[in-house]
C-alpha cells in the first residue's frame, strides 16, 4: 500500500482532483514511464480518506452529475514527504520474469534456449529503440521524465548485455 499512497498523495500535491482525472493521469501520463497499473483507484482512496491523508468533497462541473473531488490534507502532505524521502533509500532486489526460467535453464535444450533468448534480444532491441525515440521527442519535457527515460534505458541496455553474454555462453 505504501507505493499506492505515494502515488495518490503525489498526484494530489498539485491540487484537488476527481477520480476520473486521477485514473486518467495514472493510465496516460504515469504508466508509460513507471509501468504501475492500478485495478481500482477508489479502494486506496477510501482507505487513505479513513486514515485522514486525503479529504473527499462533492464537486459539480456545469450540468454534469456530482463527482467526488479528492484533496490532500496536511497529514497527507507530511506522509507524502516521509514516503518520498524514504523511497529513495528503499532497495528491493529487482525481479525479472526471466529469472525463474534461467533457474531451470539446465532442463532446456541449448539450441531452443539460444533461439528464445535471441528472440528476447530482438524484443529488448525494439524497447530500446522506442525509448530512444521517446527520449528524442521529449527533449523539452520535464526533467523528471527525462530522468526516468535515462534510468529505463540503462536497465534495458544492461539486460541486453546480460542476455547477449548468456547466448554466447550457450554456444
Amino acid at each position: 500500500m505504501i507505493e499506492h499512497e505515494l502515488l495518490f498523495l503525489g498526484l494530489l500535491k498539485n491540487g484537488p482532483k476527481h477520480g476520473y482525472e486521477i485514473k486518467r493521469q495514472i493510465e496516460e501520463e504515469l504508466f508509460p514511464f513507471v509501468g504501475l497499473k492500478i485495478k481500482s483507484i477508489y479502494y486506496p482512496l477510501n482507505k487513505m480518506e479513513k486514515l485522514g491523508l486525503i479529504k473527499k468533497d462533492v464537486g459539480r462541473e456545469g450540468k454534469w452529475p456530482e463527482k467526488f473531488v479528492y484533496s490532500l490534507t496536511s497529514k497527507g502532505d507530511k506522509i507524502f514527504d516521509h514516503l518520498i524521502t524514504e523511497s529513495f533509500l528503499s532497495i528491493e532486489r529487482p525481479y525479472f520474469n526471466i529469472d525463474l526460467s534461467l533457474y531451470f535453464l539446465h532442463y532446456v535444450d541449448k539450441k531452443i534456449a539460444q533461439r528464445q533468448l535471441r528472440g528476447r534480444l530482438l524484443f529488448l532491441g525494439r524497447i530500446k529503440r522506442q525509448l530512444d525515440r521517446l527520449k528524442k521527442s521529449m527533449k523539452n519535457a520535464q526533467k523528471h521524465l527525462q530522468i526516468i527515460l535515462d534510468h529505463d534505458l540503462d536497465l534495458v541496455e544492461a539486460e541486453i548485455k546480460s542476455i547477449a553474454r548468456l547466448v554466447d555462453s550457450l554456444a
